[in-house]
């Protein structure tokens, strides 16, 4: 019976301290991470408002390229001209 007390007495003055230690821990770690959670959410939201130009970008690389084939012409006229 005195053995039982002794084990008492150690789980409540070593054991959980640590699971305490051990619990803060984790829970501070799971913050950090709600926090850069939230920030990369905040920064992706600001992204993708932006993106809204990207069709536009293909339409101009259509573009460039349809003049590109007309400046070609253009020089190749010039130098029939000549």
């Amino acid at each position: 019976m005195e053995l039982l007390w002794v084990a008492d007495a150690a789980l409540l003055l070593v054991v959980a301290p640590l699971v305490l230690l051990f619990a803060g821990r984790v829970l501070k770690h799971l913050r950090d991470i709600s926090k850069l959670a939230d920030t990369t959410l905040t920064h992706g939201l600001a992204l993708s408002g932006r993106l809204e130009a990207v069709p536009k970008l293909l339409e101009t690389k259509r573009l460039t390229g349809a003049a590109h084939g007309l400046v070609g012409r253009y020089g190749a006229a010039l130098v029939a001209l000549l």
